[in-house]
């Protein structure tokens, strides 16, 4: 057990990816081929290309309803989806919908599955809603930007297994072959007791979007919403995840705490919003075990995308490698694990098994989020108290509402409360 943290047991059972839940006849599909109709919210990138790959992962998928918060986007997304895959795509003219209000247009649709790809402020609450009408989620990471959003998605998580939906989220190492079969020796006692951890996302800048004079507070964020916390959790959370999550799943275990360093030393423009551009972390993990943490966003800077996992007869990359002892090279089948997730999701919906991954996606995230609060206070911060955190995300939207941009945080003066 670990001391003020989640045991490995409860974690193994709360966050296991192919556990049967229980099921509900009426959402069992009994041919292999029956059609899944699904809808899609968040027409961005993202969203347009998970539509693609939930048809390239089974047979019998339709598209049939879209949803976004902008016309533009949800017309995009019609040309796409059209272009790319025409034989999947049903969707009527009066089931493309565009405004703040889309999500709950595509919910209302008659649809057996809904793609959650909009910004990580709206998962939460888009996440409830999908459950409780019915209908298995695919959502992106990560799931939340704060405490509150966090035990959202997690008391959903459970009325979806009570109702037999499956949930899957896009952290798609888990459905990648190498890393699948690396943990399973890993946690077989491969590379033996794990004494530490290590991970990275280091890379050049991405897209931003520039002020327009017709844009109001809302659309600007929105259109750039990489760089407002409220919106996208930080980077550590949106992008950072992944490699936080394969280093859980390699542990099997919750941080205690945080502990970290970072800021805003390149990325200083207001088209930049208020984040930072590096984070550097330790999590306590209990039994003097600890994860060490990097991230950045800075261009010209050397670029590290990998996890590695030391024990005490080996190490390993997590995906495909293991050294020591045991050593081991994955050399099986090639694939593209933004597919398979799909597919993994599917299958197990006709087979009356539906996983549910949204405890293990919201415990990554959870971890994230410790992760940046310890880094934007300077101070230790537990998953407790990044828990009781909240207010964040508005209850309310509107096209005209104020919303000011947050004076960039600065360790030693921004407090936890501030965030409670």
């Amino acid at each position: 057990m670990v001391k003020g943290g989640v045991s490995r047991r409860d974690f193994l059972v709360s966050t296991a990816a192919l556990g049967a839940t229980a099921v509900m006849p009426n959402f069992a599909f009994a041919n292999v081929e029956e059609t899944i109709k699904i809808g899609v919210i968040g027409c961005g990138g993202r969203g347009r290309d998970a539509a693609i790959n939930a048809i390239d992962g089974s047979k019998g998928i339709e598209i049939v309803a879209l949803g976004d918060a902008f016309e533009d986007r949800a017309k995009g997304a019609v040309d796409v989806i059209k272009k790319e895959r025409p034989d999947a795509f049903k969707v009527p003219a009066d089931q493309v919908f565009h405004g703040l209000d889309a999500y709950k247009k595509v919910l209302a649709c008659d649809i057996d599955m809904v793609i959650l790809a909009t910004p990580p402020a709206f998962r939460p609450e888009m996440f409830e809603a999908a459950i409780h009408a019915g209908k298995h989620v695919f959502f992106e990471k990560p799931v939340a930007v704060d405490g509150e959003g966090i035990l959202r998605v997690m008391k959903a998580s459970d009325l979806a297994k009570e109702k037999g939906l499956g949930v899957v989220a896009g952290t798609q190492r888990r459905h990648e072959f190498k890393y699948r079969e690396v943990m399973n020796r890993i946690h077989d006692g491969a590379i033996g007791d794990i004494t530490s951890m290590r991970c990275y996302w280091n890379q050049g800048g991405l897209w931003s979007v520039n002020r327009t004079p017709e844009m109001s507070d809302l659309e600007w964020q929105l259109r750039n919403w990489l760089y407002f916390t409220w919106l996208s959790g930080d980077h550590i959370v949106e992008q950072h995840v992944h490699n936080i999550d394969v280093c859980l799943w390699a542990c099997q275990k919750t941080p205690l705490s945080a502990t970290g360093l970072g800021g805003r030393q390149m990325r200083t423009a207001p088209v930049y919003g208020h984040i930072y551009d590096h984070f550097a972390v330790e999590f306590d993990m209990g039994e003097d075990l600890k994860i060490h943490s990097y991230c950045r966003q800075q261009d010209g800077t050397s670029s590290n995308v990998s996890e590695f996992i030391h024990g005490t007869r080996g190490k390993s990359n997590g995906g495909g490698r293991i050294w020591g002892d045991n050593p081991y090279r994955y050399d099986g089948e090639g694939h593209n694990p933004y597919v398979t997730e799909h597919t993994h999701l599917v299958e197990s919906i006709r087979a009356g098994t539906p996983l549910n991954e949204g405890r293990q996606v919201a415990e990554s995230t959870l971890a994230a989020i410790m992760g940046r609060f310890a880094c934007y206070t300077g101070q230790t911060v537990t998953r407790e108290q990044v828990l009781a955190t909240k207010g964040m995300v508005p209850e309310h939207y509107s096209w005209d509402m104020s919303i000011p941009v947050p004076e960039v945080c600065m360790p030693g003066k921004t407090k936890l409360e501030d965030f409670s």
